[in-house]
């Protein structure tokens, strides 16, 4: 059976070298693969490693021998089957993939709780409380704000690097790009139209008269949701999931994340990191180019954004 790795580095410091591909070859030889020649989808940043491994082989076991020659290298690293790699669907989460901030933490900070509401941030996303849970009780700390407060805070908004080049290169290449955020839809909206998303499904903040009521509008928008959408998603493309990628970090996108052909935890919180097939710790949102076999070349950076 045919397989590939491809050996990824942050495309800032592009330092992915020819000892680093020999190292991960010599351990494919010793675990019985054959590996072939190299190919190089940008220099010094990613490359695949064809193979072929006998059909029994466990490829989760053989990333982490690999992972293991590659010793304390900040280099990313996957295995995969070489066919099918291109996925014709991809589901993003937003809040700390598409954009780098956890937006219920921005407005706790505008009213003086974002420690407290950080707090109850970090442990949802290591599955501690549930994600509807935490979400609840970080909305009611919140009563009081305005429309324009929210407003002001989404200006805080910053895009991940690589963000406008992977929806953008997917959408080109005929990808259905979905943003399915357990955020809300006041932040999700506008990054959905600004990276030409497809779709956007976020949840909503109950105003009253224009004030945060501290409630979110049912249902609440988490694992199971982020899960049937992408079900959803596929039925209504005529897909499997096994077409699919999908990304996030927190524990509320490990239902997608292990559905989907490609599921990659970016940068995610250590139980994702663990639980996931897939995972980005070192490079940017390119690596999802990447990891599907898509050169540099073939990339699409609209108005010199990345």
């Amino acid at each position: 059976m045919k397989h590939v790795v491809t050996l990824i580095d942050d495309p800032q410091r592009a330092q992915l070298q020819v000892r680093h591909v020999e190292a991960v070859c010599s351990a494919l030889r010793s675990s019985g693969a054959t590996p072939v020649d190299v190919d190089w989808l940008a220099e010094g940043v990613a490359c695949d490693l064809p193979f072929s491994w006998p059909e029994q082989g466990d490829t989760a076991s053989l990333e982490q021998d690999l992972r293991q020659a590659l010793g304390d290298v900040s280099l990313d690293l996957a295995v995969q089957p070489a066919a099918g790699r291109r996925k014709r669907l991809l589901v993003a989460d937003l809040e700390s993939t598409i954009i780098q901030q956890e937006m219920l933490d921005e407005l706790g900070e505008l009213i003086g709780k974002r420690e407290k509401i950080a707090t109850i941030t970090e442990r949802s996303m290591r599955g501690e409380p549930n994600f509807e849970q935490a979400l609840t009780e970080r909305v009611a700390l919140l009563a009081g704000l305005s429309e324009a407060d929210l407003a002001s805070v989404s200006k805080r908004m910053t895009l991940m690097a690589g963000a406008v080049t992977l929806v953008a290169t997917l959408r080109r290449h005929g990808t259905y790009c979905a943003l399915v955020s357990g955020g809300f839809t006041c932040f999700a909206n506008p990054i959905g139209e600004r990276l030409g998303f497809d779709l956007v499904r976020a949840n909503e903040l109950k105003l009253d008269d224009g004030t945060v009521s501290g409630e979110v509008v049912p249902p609440i928008l988490g694992r199971d949701a982020k899960l049937e959408i992408l079900l959803e998603l596929c039925d209504g493309l005529s897909l499997s999931a096994a077409e699919a990628a999908a990304v996030g970090d927190g524990a509320n996108d490990l239902a997608m994340l292990n559905e989907a052909g490609l599921g990659v935890a970016f940068r995610g919180k250590p139980l994702v990191r663990r639980a996931a097939r897939y995972r980005l710790d070192h490079g940017d949102l390119t690596g999802l180019l990447f990891l599907q076999g898509y050169r540099s070349s073939e990339f699409v950076i609209p108005d010199g954004s990345s």
